[in-house]
């Protein structure tokens, strides 16, 4: 090629970041634009309250730290630290017993859940990690990149299968609930590891989601990071590292059309802007892409079919963000134990069970399940001295009311029950509270584009996932039709979560394509 071909990115999200990173690095003229005045989507943070720098989507960094991404992209080098989340998960004491302690080190959780649980749970334990900690790694290794079928299948080659692959496929796509059943006695620990799991969307319930409880076990490998300054210093570093290269990031500027022009698209934007690419990488939900496509003139049948069956799911949840003047006090245990990491603030999957049923019936939970992060322990410059922030997250909340109300109506009544929820734990934790921010599943969406107030964009499920993330005919990140059209970001594989993996896999697509272009036919030796 004569010149730097050139790459629009749609959305300024991590995966989006990320796969414009790879390309400028490769020596492509890239610019990213986005609708919002804060780059990051929802791998950002902002001054909510004076002094404190709060989350608006992710808080712990689990997935990114397993992918070498941090490393290929020497992000160190652009102002990116991590501080380990160890211990990385606390679940209360029930008033009988201990709490139970998760750290890196498994010695010391196996004997956290000795004390709490008893003996066999905790030798019980440390088999789970054994068997779980190399599924989970060989799972990561399948998400690094594109899902396909002979990728799945190197990914999990060699993987130990002594009851014979029919067993080992039956156990991956068994229940969470199952896979914790088997396993484990203790109704509180089983509680933990389901709400862990259940971080990425569906209740443990579901079929396939045994995977998403086993990955507790690679905690013991890397745990979860907190991103010094807070969960959008990723996103600041990568855009520090795409300038370095000669990208650009532009804000406040939506795109409002892509149209095929020739062989390379035209972009308009808000503002009357237009571009001219060769390529763009859709950043965007999957949902506001295919509405980009709309208004370009492409196929409004096949737009359609697409829309119908992609299923973004009834919400999963809310959040409250708090600036306090304490950490919760929890019965038992130090801050250094409780603080750190995920608060499991369940003792029984009961409770999720019935959170998950009243969602799917458009209503509220009969009691909020909370998951509290208390990172200014962690990370003390993201508050003012001697105070505190925390960040509330429950699951799971309706987007849709099955009464018709508006949430606006609910949202403080909800913020005061998951806050109470906590001071079940931590009695006395609500007098600590001196401001907050609330995010209903309407605001999560208002404020950062996430359709139904879905954090992972389209729901987890089995039948969304992998070969099949958000339909299989888009799940090679290529748009039928479309050639020149890239797709990135949680509504494709791998999925929810910050991973960035996708972005990564997007970017190589392109540079592959385009080497095809340069050199289409074999060169002759």
């Amino acid at each position: 090629m004569s010149r730097s071909e050139t790459t629009v990115v749609v959305g300024s999200g991590h995966n989006a970041l990320v796969a414009a990173c790879y390309l400028a690095r490769a020596g492509q003229r890239v610019q990213v634009l986005e609708r919002d005045t804060v780059p990051g989507g929802a791998v950002s943070t902002v001054e909510r309250f004076p002094g404190h720098l709060v989350d608006r989507g992710s808080s712990a960094h689990i997935m990114v730290r397993h992918t070498g991404i941090i490393e290929e992209l020497e992000l160190e080098r652009f102002g990116l630290r991590y501080l380990d989340c160890d211990p990385w998960g606390f679940t209360p004491s029930d008033g009988v017993r201990p709490p139970i302690v998760f750290r890196r080190d498994l010695d010391a959780t196996c004997a956290s859940i000795a004390a709490a649980c008893g003996a066999k749970d905790a030798a019980a334990y440390r088999r789970f990690v054994a068997v779980w900690g190399e599924r989970s790694a060989r799972v990561m290794r399948a998400f690094g990149g594109p899902p396909t079928p002979g990728r799945l299948v190197r990914a999990f080659w060699g993987l130990d299968a002594r009851d014979g692959g029919s067993a080992l496929s039956r156990e991956f796509l068994q229940t969470g609930d199952a896979l914790l059943d088997y396993w484990f006695d203790d109704e509180r620990l089983k509680a933990s590891l389901a709400w862990f799991g259940a971080q990425s969307g569906p209740p443990m319930s579901e079929p396939g989601t045994a995977p998403m409880a086993g990955f507790a076990a690679l905690m013991h490998t890397l745990p979860p990071g907190r991103a010094v300054g807070g969960s959008g210093a990723l996103s600041a570093a990568l855009i520090a590292r795409l300038r370095a290269d000669g990208g650009e990031v532009h804000t406040g500027d939506a795109v409002t059309e892509l149209r095929r022009s020739g062989r390379g698209w035209q972009v308009r934007t808000e503002s009357e802007r237009e571009l001219r690419a060769d390529t763009v990488i859709a950043g965007s939900h999957i949902l506001a892409t295919l509405d980009l496509l709309r208004a370009g003139g492409f196929d409004e049948a096949v737009l359609d079919d697409w829309e119908r069956r992609i299923r973004v799911g009834p919400g999963i949840g809310m959040v409250v963000r708090l600036a306090t003047d304490r950490l919760p006090s929890y019965p038992g245990a130090s801050a250094a134990e409780s603080a750190h990491g995920l608060q499991f603030l369940v003792s029984d999957r009961r409770q999720l069970r019935a959170a998950h049923g009243a969602a799917s019936a458009g209503e509220l939970p009969p009691r909020p399940v909370v998951l509290a992060m208390s990172f200014s322990a962690l990370d003390p410059t993201i508050a003012p001295p001697g105070k505190h922030q925390l960040s509330l997250w429950a699951q799971w909340h309706p987007y849709e009311l099955a009464d018709g109300s508006d949430w606006s109506s609910h949202a403080g009544r909800e913020a005061d029950r998951i806050i109470a929820e906590v001071d079940r734990y931590a009695p006395g934790f609500a007098d600590s509270v001196v401001q907050r921010f609330v995010q209903t599943p309407v605001d999560l969406e208002r404020e950062m584009g996430l359709r139904g107030g879905n954090v992972m964009h389209v729901e987890m499920s089995l039948d969304q996932m992998m070969l099949w993330r958000p339909l299989p005919e888009l799940s090679g990140q290529r748009v039928p039709g479309a050639p020149g059209l890239y797709l990135t970001g949680a509504s494709t594989h791998p999925g929810g979560g910050v991973s960035g993996a996708s972005g990564r896999s997007a970017a190589h697509l392109v540079l592959g394509d385009r080497r095809t272009r340069r050199f289409p036919f074999p060169r002759k030796r």
